[in-house]
Formats: structure tokens, sequence, C-alpha cells
């Protein structure tokens, strides 16, 4: 792998730099910088539209689509930069990483011009309507349906663990509009309004109270004829095209978060006087090296892709497998280490592992006990969106080790 960047790549880090320094509240990268109640309401009003007219915002997209049509290795610098200042750089990460790229891949110029802008500018907010109840990891076998009448889809069906339904304008949907098919052809990828009478949405509250989660519940929903994405009965490539992008948008940036989390555990370790027992140092060394494995992954799969000299998916499949189970192992060590005081519910976390505008100083104050619930919580989904790790070791062990595949059962 290459561990350099080029004098043009740090060129245009220099700039992202230089605009951070000048757009971020003053005092931004000084030391145990936090905002009061006020002041960070009018931060998250403003910097969306700051972004936008900053140009950061879907900043890889092309030109004519209004993004700066940044290389690869300029996107992953840009990435590398907001994160490295903790400032936010996504309006919607459905709409911005997942369905946006999709559109610009698969749809036609009309949808393009009608959902695009609003994307871009924050104006639209989506959700991902894939998983059901009996169609999770075998999400081929999804019961969904949609049937053309006249100008118009009529969907009727269910769908679970729907991130931010509740406040979403759109959800790009999977439904089967071919029922004689094979499960794989016969779906499409729609994109559906959300706020109808025919969309019904049951928050799921978890142990903490929080509800990021979602069940959905489409009763002759509607959606326009023409907002079918990549062709009818095509939906199965379309959405392994989302899938792609859910899996291996930060390549150098996802294990940054989980070395923030590891450095506030560390904290709370000294703090609860447990940093001098040796398992509990076993294990936050353990979680350490999992960090670093993360970072020299990352840094193995950006110059994958830009060298083209591997396939992408099994690196993917193996670095999903690799940070997702072990976000969960650490926080599973968060818990060990808090105690009594992990079970005690301190307020709603709301299923995040990272505040809107986080403070730079570390200490119990800017990551109270609910955000670390919070994120334990979250980090038992990690092992299941964007593919099971169980689907992901049938990838690597079949595509990858050249394994026979695994039995299907037998009907009986």
């Amino acid at each position: 792998m290459d561990l350099t960047y080029p004098p043009e790549a740090e060129s245009f880090r220099a700039e992202i730099r230089a605009w951070l320094e000048e757009n971020l509240p003053a005092g931004w990268f000084e030391p145990g910088f936090t905002m009061g109640e006020s002041e960070r309401k009018l931060f998250n009003q403003t910097w969306n539209e700051t972004l936008f007219k900053g140009g950061w915002i879907c900043a890889g997209w092309p030109v004519e689509y209004g993004g700066k049509g940044l290389s690869l290795l300029q996107q992953v610098v840009l990435n590398e930069e907001f994160a490295k200042a903790g400032a936010p750089m996504r309006a919607d990460f459905f709409g911005d990483t997942l369905v946006g790229p999709t559109i610009l891949q698969w749809g036609d110029e009309d949808q393009k011009r009608e959902f695009i802008p609003g994307i871009l500018q924050g104006k639209i907010t989506w959700c991902q309507g894939f998983s059901e109840p009996d169609s999770g990891s075998d999400l081929a076998s999804l019961k969904t349906t949609a049937v053309l009448d006249g100008e118009e889809w009529i969907v009727n069906g269910q769908k679970v663990w729907t991130t931010q339904a509740q406040h979403s304008d759109y959800v790009f949907l999977l439904v089967r509009t071919d029922p004689d098919a094979p499960q794989h052809a016969g779906i499409s990828y729609l994109l559906v309004p959300m706020r109808q009478d025919g969309v019904e949405i049951r928050p799921i509250v978890q142990v903490d109270g929080s509800a990021e989660f979602n069940e959905v519940f489409f009763t002759n929903a509607r959606c326009p004829k023409g907002n079918v994405i990549g062709g009818v009965n095509n939906g199965w490539k379309v959405a392994m095209t989302t899938l792609g992008f859910e899996r291996g948008s930060s390549s150098t940036t996802g294990y940054r978060r989980f070395l923030k989390e590891w450095q506030v555990i560390v904290d709370e370790a000294k703090r609860l006087s447990k940093n001098g027992d040796p398992r509990t140092r076993d294990a936050l060394i353990k979680a350490w090296s999992s960090c670093k494995i993360m970072e020299i992954n990352g840094y193995r799969a950006l110059t994958d892709a830009l060298n083209d000299t591997h396939d992408a998916a099994l690196l993917g499949a193996c670095n999903k497998m690799f940070w997702s189970e072990a976000h969960r192992a650490t926080m599973e060590l968060a818990l060990d280490v808090l105690g009594m005081e992990a079970q005690v519910l301190t307020g709603s976390g709301g299923g995040g592992v990272e505040p809107a505008t986080p403070g730079r100083g570390r200490g119990r104050a800017d990551y109270p006990v609910s955000e670390i619930q919070a994120s334990f919580f979250f980090s038992r989904s990690e092992t299941i969106w964007g593919g099971t790790a169980e689907i992901q070791r049938n990838i690597i062990g079949e595509r990858a080790l050249g394994l026979p595949k695994e039995p299907k059962p037998q009907k009986v």
C-alpha cells in the first residue's frame, strides 16, 4: 500500500484546512472548546448552508450536477480534514452518500433534475426501505409489492429497522414488481414519498429510550410511475450499487470515531481507577490495536481503489466484517469499565455515536454515559446493516478463498 500523498493532494489539504479555520466558530480548534446550547443550536441551523456555499456537500459529484467533480483522492483528503477538525460535512447521510450517487449512476435526466438539487442543498431527507421482518440477510425474498395503476405505483407491505423514517420526506424502496420472475429479477427500486396517508410509521423504542429505528407499513401508498430508478425489475442491481456506497465511503477516516471512543473509555477507566487492572489494560490495548488495523485497512482499500489492483468488493467485505465486530467488542468493554453506571439511563443518546457538533475536550461533560450507552446499542446493529457479518464471511470464503458454497437447507 502507499501511505504518501502527491504534492497536489497536500496543496488541496491546505485549502480545505484554511476554509475550515475561516468558517468554523472562533476557538473551534483550541483545546477544551465547547459551545453553549444557544450557540450549538445556531450552528446546527446554519452549518449546512455554509457547507453548501463552500461547495463541500457532495463535492465528488460532477460539476454539472452541483458538485466540484473531485477525484477519489481529493474526496479522501476532504474527508480526512473534516474528520480531523471534528466538523460535520453531510446534510443527510442517506441522501448524500447512498441514494444521491445511486440516482447519478442509474437515474435518467428528469430524475436527476428533480431530486439531485434537493439532496445537494439538504432540503430533502431520506430513509432506506430494504429490510423486512422475514427478509434481512436474504433480501431478495422481500414481499413488499408495487402494482402499476395508470401513472402511479400502488405499494403494499412492511419494512423494518428503517432509520430516520419519522423525519424523512422520501424512502428509496425495494419492492416486488413481478411476482412470477425469479427472486432477484422481479424487484424494482422506487423513490416513494413518505408524507402520505398510505404510510404508517411505528418507532421501535430501545431500552435507552431512543427510537432511531422504525417499522414502516405501506397500505395502498402511491408513488409516481417515473420514480423507478434503473428500470422496472432491475432493482437488485441498483440496490447493490447503493450497498456498495454504504460499505466503502470513508476508507481512511472511519477509524477516527472509534479511536475517539477508545480515548473516552481510557478516561473512564482512569476516573474509576480501573486503569491498573491487568484485564482492563489488556482489553484496552486490543481495542487500540483494532483501531490501528482499521486505519491500515483503510489505506489498503484506498491504494486498491486508486490502482485497481484487487477485487474491491472482497476487500470491502473483509473490512466491513472486521470493523463492525471490533466496534461491538469495544463497546462491550466500555460497559464493563463503567460497571453499574452503565445500567442507569442518564438520557436518550439518540442512537448515534457522535454529537452533531463535537466539542474539543474529552471529559465526561463532552461525552456523557448516555452517549456511550447509545453507541453500545448502535454497535449491535453495525454487524447487520450493509451486509451481516455472516454474509461477509460467506463472500470471503467463497469468492476470496475458493471454499465450497454453503449448502442450502433441504425442503421437507
